[in-house]
């Protein structure tokens, strides 16, 4: 019997010892972690983009800027060499929504929404629950998740799928239907569903699929002829599938090029009618990070989808898919844009949300 006790707690001491030998392991990567990120905020865009790209034969990022009234853009590869200036075609992930958001502009603009309606006023839902406005989704203060699981995202994790590709618009319009926001107000919590939900409100009043709404208004209002809903052709490959009919698509499913969205970021600063009432706030979120603070990113209030960072004065979005992670930032008063196209995952290194912050601050001699 002795023996056997022994035995016990010569095991139960085991355990210990490795229980506590994988908690200092992991405390000693969140130490390093930490010790890496603080070392970012020094190093200058140039530095962070060869850091970036260190040894990686198949980094391939474009940046654009805009400066004194004129774009200009350089590829960068491998250790940050220049490549030839070829306009790439990259997944802009969730820039997606600032092209939804102007959509809902132009309907309210339009008068076929207003934008403190509630989603009921547009989509044929159930009468006893209590549903967000056209403005909560908008500033992702609906109090919606960022997603919900549908049966889907099980075969697409096996198969390494985007986690949204065949959840279909009658998943998310049923979703819609069991959820009763009954809160007064939530706060901000980014939600590639809400924005689901927007697109499903944008078909309806239009009549029209979200694909046709969003590709003809891509193509012929704004005139971006390389950016449209994913089909997978491109250049750069691993791109995301996505069915014809994903609820998701106005969440996230746009590819473009660095030509485009240079014109894109030209219509911001133009205050384009499209896109000036989208700059404007709409709630005041306080949503930045603690990383985010220390590489000087600040996400302070938000308009339609664009993040208002006080401090810098600047406006920006960003974009990640599984291969792909992108950024637009601009100043309206020194009319200056940065935009940044990467083909790298986003946990990858320095992300070209921070890649593009640094630039913006150096060209606006703001540099942290």
């Amino acid at each position: 019997m002795r023996k056997i006790e022994r035995k016990t707690k010569k095991v139960i001491v085991i355990i210990v010892v490795v229980i506590l030998c994988v908690a200092l392991a992991f405390g000693g990567i969140m130490i390093y972690g930490k010790y890496q990120i603080s070392k970012i905020p020094e190093l200058t865009f140039m530095e962070a983009l060869e850091y970036t790209t260190k040894d990686n034969a198949d980094a391939v990022i474009t940046v654009g800027i805009i400066k004194d009234g004129e774009g200009s853009y350089m590829v960068y590869g491998e250790n940050g060499k220049e490549l030839s200036a070829e306009p790439h075609i990259y997944e802009i992930g969730s820039l997606t929504k600032t092209f939804t958001a102007a959509l809902i502009n132009k309907a309210i603009t339009e008068g076929k929404i207003n934008i403190d309606d509630t989603i009921d006023c547009y989509l044929p839902l159930p009468n006893d629950n209590q549903y967000p406005t056209i403005k909560e989704l908008l500033t992702h203060t609906s109090g919606y998740k960022e997603y919900y699981f549908e049966s889907p995202m099980i075969s697409n994790f096996f198969k390494g799928r985007n986690d949204f590709y065949g959840i279909t618009k009658e998943m998310v319009f049923q979703k819609a239907s069991d959820l009763s926001m009954d809160k007064e107000s939530y706060n901000f919590t980014y939600s590639n569903f809400g924005y689901a939900v927007l697109g499903l409100v944008l078909e309806t009043v239009y009549d029209t699929n979200y694909t046709t709404l969003v590709n003809d208004f891509l193509q012929n209002n704004l005139q971006l002829t390389n950016t449209k809903i994913s089909d997978k052709s491109g250049d750069l490959g691993n791109y995301w599938d996505w069915e014809g009919d994903d609820a998701y698509l106005s969440a996230g499913a746009i590819t473009s090029n660095i030509s485009d969205m240079l014109s894109y970021a030209q219509m911001q600063l133009e205050s384009n009618s499209y896109f000036s009432e989208c700059h404007k706030s709409l709630k005041t979120i306080y949503a930045s990070t603690e990383n985010y603070k220390t590489m000087g990113i600040h996400m302070d209030e938000i308009g339609m989808s664009w993040i208002i960072d006080n401090e810098n004065n600047i406006i920006w979005h960003n974009g990640g898919t599984g291969n792909y992670n992108t950024y637009i930032g601009f100043n309206l008063e020194t009319k200056t844009a940065v935009v940044v196209l990467s083909n790298l995952a986003p946990n990858y290194r320095i992300p070209a949300t921070v890649l593009g912050v640094k630039l913006l601050l150096e060209l606006n001699n703001l540099r942290r």
